[in-house]
């Protein structure tokens, strides 16, 4: 009888244990997501030139105000890590992060800045308190392509006297912030105000 038993039990419990290893393999923990999106291409432009002037920048622009922070950050593409006081402007910074929704609203707009530069200037995101997985996945969705440092440690925010962000920060050429807008999201014509403005440099709105 116990024999009967038995041999009735056994291929049950080997199609229950079948079923838990199926059910672990298929619901990849954290870790495997992780993994699978850092093998995704990056979105971002990499951070080469940013030690170089724009190539089309104004011979003259205007000049004072502080150093940018002595904080250096690497690039979510990878390579060398950037000291942003080697950054040339003028520059636009816009520190963002995926879980700020006023961040979300505007980012679209600086990548539209980017692209009506004209090499007369530069956008650089600065990814900040995030993960590397969302912000990779926010760049996507938004189509951002100019290029993006991590700062985790929310650094910049702290050198800046910020408590929120989104903060944008214009540079001039010699590397001075000229202006810290911290009023919440920014669009096209705002931000081609700010650039007329601070920066010296008339792009269309």
């Amino acid at each position: 009888m116990n024999r009967r038993l038995a041999a009735l039990l056994v291929p049950v419990l080997l199609a229950a244990a079948g079923c838990t290893a199926g059910a672990e393999e298929k619901e990849p923990g954290p870790s495997a997501r992780q993994k699978a999106a850092a093998n995704r291409p990056s979105p971002f432009q990499d951070c080469a030139a940013l030690d170089t002037p724009p190539a089309s920048a104004p011979s003259a622009s205007p000049s004072g105000g502080e150093a940018l922070p002595e904080l250096t950050l690497e690039c979510f593409t990878g390579g060398a890590p950037v000291a942003l006081r080697d950054v040339r402007g003028p520059a636009v910074i816009n520190v963002w992060a995926s879980w700020c929704p006023p961040c979300r609203k505007e980012l679209p707009a600086f990548q539209r800045l980017s692209d009506r530069a004209a090499g007369q200037f530069r956008v650089v995101g600065v990814n900040s308190g995030d993960s590397r997985e969302a912000a990779q996945s926010m760049g996507e969705d938004f189509g951002v392509r100019f290029p993006v440092l991590i700062d985790q440690g929310e650094g910049l925010k702290r050198e800046l006297n910020r408590k929120g962000i989104p903060l944008t920060v214009l540079v001039d050429a010699q590397g001075h912030v000229r202006h810290i807008d911290s009023t919440g999201a920014l669009d096209d014509a705002r931000l081609a105000e700010l650039v007329r403005q601070h920066l010296g440099v008339t792009v269309p709105a």
